[in-house]
């Protein structure tokens, strides 16, 4: 009896799964709480001073911005940590197979091939997309960060990080940068959940489930371990 032509396959690692939903569901929280924080609308009668409104906003999203900061340095971290698909190799294409890759797989995006790249992991173009990504996360908690410091109460150690907001350009034009970021990064959220269902339902990997149980379906040409029939754990 022949082998099957596709075989289920580990790719994403439970650390790498952990980081994408905690970046995600905290950049949400991040994106309401700060849109409050930027143009407050909520009304509330009596004094200021027996209301904590836009303070529990701030509250809200100074510990989101924690989670999310750590989220990413933790995913950066696996970079050289995780397994082949989540190796820093994926998203910087040192290789010529990946910066061949890149066109190959741009090529496919545009119609002029009829099948991606061979890979079980992120693709060569996507990965390096990805690269930007995580640097637009970092500059957002890095304006974040300029922004608290600069208000920070006095005797607070996050008053060192008012630097940051000096070395943007100064507290006006970092909330404009940090309010940009958002958007920057919202437009890539939709691309990419978009591409994802796109992909997984044409290519029939299994690609937006993987984000989930960690395994894709695929075939020789894709992964080494079905070339070797065994599986990575």
């Amino acid at each position: 009896m022949s082998e099957p032509l596709q075989q289920r396959v580990y790719v994403w690692q439970l650390p790498v799964r952990a980081c994408h939903w905690l970046i995600f569901l905290s950049f949400v929280v991040l994106s309401a709480s700060g849109y409050y924080i930027g143009n407050p609308f909520i009304v509330v009668t009596g004094t200021a001073g027996q209301h904590f409104v836009t303070g529990w906003f701030r509250v809200v999203h100074f510990y989101a911005a924690i989670v999310l900061t750590l989220a990413v340095l933790s995913r950066i971290v696996w970079m050289f940590r995780g397994n082949r698909y989540a190796r820093w190799d994926q998203f910087v294409p040192w290789s010529r197979e990946r910066r061949r890759g890149i066109v190959e797989m741009h090529r496919y995006y545009v119609f002029l091939k009829d099948r991606p790249p061979p890979g079980a992991g992120h693709n060569p173009l996507a990965g390096f997309t990805y690269l930007f990504v995580y640097g637009l996360l970092l500059l957002q908690a890095a304006t974040g960060l300029g922004l608290y410091g600069g208000a920070a109460h006095v005797g607070s150690p996050l008053r060192w990080f008012g630097f940051l907001a000096n070395a943007f350009g100064g507290l006006q034009f970092t909330r404009w940068l940090h309010h940009g970021f958002m958007w920057l990064i919202w437009g890539f959220f939709v691309h990419h959940v978009i591409s994802a269902l796109l992909f997984s339902w044409k290519e029939g990997t299994g690609t937006m489930e993987s984000i989930f149980s960690g395994y894709r379906f695929v075939g020789p040409d894709d992964a080494p371990e079905v070339r070797e029939g065994g599986r990575q754990p």
